[in-house]
């Protein structure tokens, strides 16, 4: 139970690592969560700085999903030796979550992060990159047809365990239950953008939409 205790913590410490705050210092000291919609992700990022600035927000965020779930789940550590007892499997799937979830809550930033939707695509890079090009079909598709990249996101997460249970075999039980979690989890971490959502408010692509609703059409999209 230490290496997995250890291993998770490291990558909690990881997933942390803030890309939009990173960027930011960079840039100037710019703290994206006084801006916009307040969170430190990549849609946030877009909306308020740029493309280049979101672009190495996604870069950093993707990657430590990457890092968590792919690097420290092998890490060779003195004082917490590798655990004949733990599964390598469920080793890396709980560092691919601690990732997720340093992100959402990191402890270099007052536990204020952003949702999770860039390190979730990197951890899903060493699970199953397999699933990777469907999950972004399902987002631009939702994209597309709502204009909300929330929803998307949402819709996206949501498909991957429900796309497991009638793809794969039952040897991919952590892959799902991780996905089910995560899904969840993305669901619970966008609240707020279906408390906009529902009141009208929420930011809406509407320049993505080729069918777009009477109420908005020629409107400006508020990115």
């Amino acid at each position: 139970m230490l290496e997995l205790g250890v291993k998770f913590l490291i990558s909690y410490f990881i997933g942390s690592l803030m890309g939009a705050m990173i960027v930011g210092k960079l840039r100037g000291g710019v703290d994206i969560r006084t801006m916009g919609s307040g969170n430190a992700g990549g849609t946030n990022a877009l909306r308020t700085q740029g493309f280049a600035f979101a672009l190495g927000v996604v870069i950093v965020d993707i990657g430590k999903g990457v890092v968590g779930a792919g690097v420290v789940p092998g890490l060779d550590i003195p004082f917490a030796p590798a655990d004949p007892e733990i599964s390598r499997t469920w080793l890396t799937t709980a560092c691919a979550a601690a990732a997720v979830f340093g992100h959402v809550w990191p402890i270099y930033h007052g536990f204020r992060g952003g949702k999770g939707a860039a390190t979730l695509v990197g951890t899903l890079a060493v699970l199953a990159p397999t699933l990777i090009v469907g999950v972004l079909l399902v987002w631009g598709g939702m994209l597309v047809l709502t204009g909300y990249v929330g929803l998307s996101t949402m819709t996206a997460a949501a498909a991957l365990p429900v796309w497991l249970a009638f793809t794969r075999l039952p040897g991919d039980q952590p892959l799902f239950i991780y996905l089910a979690v995560m899904a969840g989890c993305t669901v619970f971490w966008h609240r707020s953008n279906i408390r906009r959502m529902v009141d009208g408010s929420e930011h809406r692509k509407v320049g993505l939409m080729p069918f777009k609703p009477k109420d908005t059409a020629g409107a400006d999209d508020q990115s």
